[in-house]
């Protein structure tokens, strides 16, 4: 059935029309469309002895799974050959099976990991991130990496001992390199408390920071100085501080979530369900493996979570079938990576090591599975590792925008949303910290704004 064959009979030709015309209407670029077609070429010429309305969706989701762990194409060349075969089956063909298939989680597969990958980045020597030309050696903060390779070690190695989080690793080192540009690339032994100080001064005036951000570089700097270099900073009152809003959290109605929940599809609803309904973080869900879910208490395992603690969670009773079914597919997925050799997934903290078996092992598999392989960036061994986060953030903006929420709603939105409902139905302040991990109980007294907000209650005089 290619577009070249001259002998293409009249049915695959109205095929090829109807596939040309879908592309058109969903607005892809002329210069693309070729490339969409040889996709599906590609694709068709896996089986040139059958129709494609002879195909099904087990067939496209395991040519999808073959062309993910080729390694040969681009994370952009992957997405456009998911979407070409998306569009051939659904518009060209008007295959049944086509509205079955969980088309956007193929193509949120599509990231491999790289060497600064929240999940692998702690693994890279320290020594070898402050190398030049390689790692984060891009663009002037690269540059003050390779010139300061001393100080930026020794920042590393301190983090690291103290277990911090990877994404505090990243953020301090990337606030220390900031700073060191903003004063020229001078060592920053050689600087103190004024440099310090015209930096944060720096990011108020002139770049308008939040007071977060002002306040992430203040405890990396502070960090820097006081557990790094052994020169105290002292005080640091005097300097120009952004403006710290007070906010309130983004909560939705019940009937709100609901209908959230109900503009998803696929692992993405899963997903965002069990974030509504157990007040997970975003990458505590996405970085769930089997072994923490229990179906028997209906409670899941939530491990190393903010502030390296592990906390306990319900699993909603609505969602138990349709988490086990999920779980039945990732169970064969990984039975037909191990029959090919595969099947190996990560292991943080020299785990590996320690239980060489255990990357194969069933209940160390991630619940929420790529379904695009992935090689390591370091030793290049080929693994499954858990979906990208970008993908299901995506997906609950635009199911908002369907659902008609006028709210700026995000993933962390329903984790809102289920201590506020909490409170509502009458739970205890106390467990609600307890479910959300929070280490202070006024971090968790924010969501109490709906129960004690006084323009709630007040009857406007327009409405006697």
């Amino acid at each position: 059935m290619s577009l070249a064959d001259p002998g293409s009979t009249r049915r695959a030709r109205e095929t090829w029309q109807r596939f040309f015309k879908a592309l058109v209407s969903q607005q892809v670029k002329e210069s693309q469309r070729p490339w969409y077609a040889r996709g599906v070429e590609a694709y068709l010429r896996m089986t040139p002895d059958r129709p494609p309305e002879g195909h099904g969706r087990e067939e496209v989701e395991r040519y999808l799974e073959t062309l993910g762990g080729s390694g040969g194409l681009a994370d952009w060349q992957y997405v456009q050959a998911v979407e070409a075969l998306r569009i051939f089956f659904s518009a060209a063909i008007q295959a049944d099976w086509a509205a079955e298939v969980d088309w956007a989680y193929w193509k949120d597969s599509a990231r491999r990991l790289g060497p600064e990958h929240a999940t692998v980045a702690r693994e890279v020597p320290v020594s070898a991130r402050t190398r030049p030309g390689r790692g984060r050696s891009k663009g002037y903060l690269g540059e003050v990496r390779s010139k300061h390779p001393e100080v930026i070690t020794r920042l590393v190695t301190e983090i690291r001992r103290r277990a911090y989080s990877i994404r505090t690793e990243q953020a301090y080192e990337q606030w220390v390199c900031r700073y060191i540009a903003f004063c020229s690339g001078r060592d920053p032994r050689a600087l103190g408390a004024a440099e310090v100080k015209r930096f944060l001064e720096h990011l108020a005036v002139h770049r308008t920071v939040a007071a977060s951000t002002q306040n992430q570089a203040l405890n990396a700097l502070v960090f820097l100085y006081t557990q790094v270099l052994d020169q105290p900073l002292g005080e640091l009152d005097s300097f120009t501080r952004a403006k710290r809003p007070r906010r309130l959290p983004v909560v939705l109605a019940g009937a709100e979530a609901r209908a959230l929940l109900a503009a998803l599809d696929g692992v993405q609803r899963l997903m965002a369900s069990l974030l509504y309904g157990t007040g997970m973080r975003l990458m505590e869900c996405v970085r769930l493996r089997v072994k923490d879910v229990d179906f028997r208490y209906r409670q899941i395992v939530v491990r190393d979570a903010k502030g390296a603690k592990d906390r306990v969670v319900p699993l909603p009773r609505v969602l138990v079938a349709d988490l086990r079914s999920h779980l039945e597919s990732v169970r064969q997925t990984h039975r037909a990576d191990v029959e090919r050799g595969l099947g190996e997934v990560f292991l943080p903290d020299a785990l590996a090591r320690k239980y060489p078996n255990a990357p194969r092992e069933w209940p160390w598999q991630y619940v929420f599975p790529s379904r695009r392989l992935s090689a390591d960036p370091r030793s290049g061994q080929v693994r499954r590792h858990h979906v990208h986060e970008n993908g299901l953030q995506k997906a609950v903006k635009r199911a908002a925008v369907v659902a008609g929420i006028d709210k700026k709603v995000n993933c962390h939105s329903l984790r809102h949303s289920f201590a506020t409902h909490l409170l509502e139905n009458g739970y205890d302040i106390r467990t609600v910290q307890e479910l959300l991990g929070h280490a202070d109980v006024s971090t968790t007294m924010v969501y109490t704004h709906v129960l004690n907000t006084p323009g709630v209650a007040v009857r406007s005089p327009l409405d006697r």
